[in-house]
């Protein structure tokens, strides 16, 4: 698999030709009614990153730390870890509820069992309770976000699928915003209600989820897999069409997502986790998947998430009030610098960002890591300053890629009937790193100070080799498209057959007028001239 591998812009993608350029979410009820219901299935994330911010800024809390008996070393490393232990009981069955119950009933199942452990974790009267509701979230969380972005990049109109799928991860700041301010805002409440109100909001978007879950539209590619192809017919209709059956568009998405179906099921057989390594095509995909969820943890990033009070406390910043607050600044730096990259996905590329990200959090990282050293050997205050500027200039950087693509990208390069599974792999890749940095970075910051970010220097550098030689263009393609990037020729041949079929008027009650054939046939001339790996 080539490093240079790129594929066509957005103007040359299959169905490009078939789109109202005109018709925009602000302009069309319908397109707007589903930016809004999308949204609720985004806050999923915003859970995830509450959790972390919360669990930092409770470090910095004296009335948590007295109430808990002042925990450190391995026994805070399983109050942060405990949640991602939680992740990884909940994966085996969770892409069953995803693919089996669809995807609606497995984020309503995540966010019943996240409101009951909230509710356990403010009623807390011991570090036991704690730890045992850190354990409930997370196994919720394991459904809800195992099923929230595919259901998002499933439903979502095709020209906002990218930056749509791209705000999920992003909006993990806005939860961690509300975290840190919260948290502010309660650190000096002269009781326990210092770390239980912050405690109880980390239901809010269960609660928001639970009450209007109903509304939004099931994914029509499950529809489609469970033999419901009417019902998803209807509902690509509705919201990207307005209602016509009949629409070019719709036409275009239906028998698309029927053909690829087809391919995985009857050509790739790409129904089982087996699957996931049994093809060239998915074992590509799985090399890049599990890089990415481990570069996403492994970047220097997770220093800061979960112990930024012991970076602090090791370049001389020791005051709560002014850890709370960088903290706060942080998070909203944070958010501004990952939904803005989501925005420009489909203009710059996806590969152009991770390359732009893990070259600057290389050099970033690498400058704070002299500065902190700086610190520690000559007590130099200017060092200290200048390493809180370069932790907010790394996470710029971290920001352009890693917070808004790792999601996004991972899903739209996986076939449907692995999309579910390949993500709970992500997923718990993901954990699986989170486990060992929240045991390891406390142990080893309070051994060797300074010394350990030496260690993340060297990864990130190699991040930048994998990245450059293996991570490709998919910039411009549907999600069906994107199968001819990884599966090869067999994959280009089924889904031109089926754009050909689709020209010919195969599908729909009418044929299928010159401009439309004419937009069928741009789709068959793309794939076959996609780039082979």
């Amino acid at each position: 698999m080539g490093a240079g591998a790129v594929v066509a812009g957005v103007s040359d993608s299959g169905f490009a030709h078939v789109i109202d350029p005109n018709k925009t979410w602000y302009n069309n009820r319908r397109l707007f009614n589903l930016t809004i219901l999308t949204c609720l299935l985004l806050i999923t994330s915003s859970t995830n990153g509450y959790d972390g911010s919360v669990m930092n800024a409770f470090q910095s809390v004296d009335q948590w730390k007295e109430y808990f008996g002042h925990p450190e070393g391995s026994r805070l490393g399983l109050l942060n870890a405990i949640q991602n232990i939680g992740n990884l009981c909940a994966y085996p069955f969770a892409p069953y509820l995803s693919d089996g119950l669809g995807r609606k009933s497995a984020i309503l199942i995540g966010a019943v069992i996240m409101c009951g452990g909230t509710a356990l974790q403010t009623a807390s009267t011991s570090i036991g309770m704690f730890i045992a509701a850190r354990f409930m979230i997370g196994f919720g969380l394991t459904f809800a976000q195992n099923s929230a972005p595919l259901l998002v990049t499933e439903i979502a109109y095709p020209t906002y699928r990218a930056p749509l799928t791209s705000a999920y991860n992003s909006l993990w700041y806005i939860g961690s915003i509300i975290a840190a301010w919260t948290t502010f805002g309660t650190f000096k409440i002269a009781n326990n209600w210092s770390w239980r109100i912050p405690s109880v909001l980390q239901a809010l978007p269960s609660v928001l989820q639970i009450m209007f879950i109903w509304f939004v539209p099931e994914s029509p590619r499950f529809l489609i897999s469970k033999g419901k192809d009417e019902e998803a017919l209807k509902v690509l209709a509705h919201y990207h069409a307005d209602g016509n059956l009949d629409d070019p568009l719709v036409r275009y998405e239906y028998e698309e997502i029927k053909a690829a179906l087809d391919f995985d099921q009857k050509v790739a057989g790409n129904v089982g986790w087996k699957a996931l390594w049994t093809t060239p095509g998915n074992r590509r995909r799985m090399r890049i998947i599990i890089a990415l969820a481990f570069f996403s943890q492994w970047s220097g990033n997770g220093l800061v998430s979960y112990y930024l009070n012991a970076v602090f406390d090791s370049i001389g910043i020791t005051d709560p009030t002014t850890q709370l607050l960088i903290n706060g600044i942080l998070q909203i730096w944070n958010q501004f610098w990952a939904l803005g990259a989501g925005l420009l996905v489909n203009r710059i590329g996806r590969r152009t960002l991770f390359l732009w990200s893990t070259i600057g959090m290389f050099l970033f990282f690498t400058v704070q890591t002299i500065c902190s050293a700086r610190f520690a050997i000559e007590g130099n205050d200017a060092a200290a300053h200048a390493v809180v500027a370069f932790i907010f200039l790394f996470y710029a950087a971290y920001d352009i890629a890693y917070s808004p693509l790792i999601v996004s990208y991972t899903v739209e390069i996986l076939p449907f009937h692995l999309r579910a599974k390949g993500l709970t792999i992500f997923n718990f890749t993901v954990s699986c790193a989170l486990i060992f940095n929240q045991y390891v970075n406390p142990v080893a910051l309070k051994a060797i100070a300074w010394k350990y970010y030496l260690v993340y220097v060297c990864w990130i550098a190699f991040e930048i080799a994998f990245i450059y030689r293996y991570v490709i263009e998919t910039k411009g393609k549907s999600l069906e498209e994107t199968a001819a990037l990884f599966d090869g020729e067999d994959a280009e041949i089924h889904i031109a057959d089926a754009a050909q079929r689709q020209a010919e008027g195969v599908i729909g009650k009418t044929p299928l007028n010159d401009a439309e054939k004419q937009s069928s046939q741009h789709s068959i001339n793309m794939i076959e001239t996609v780039p082979k790996l």
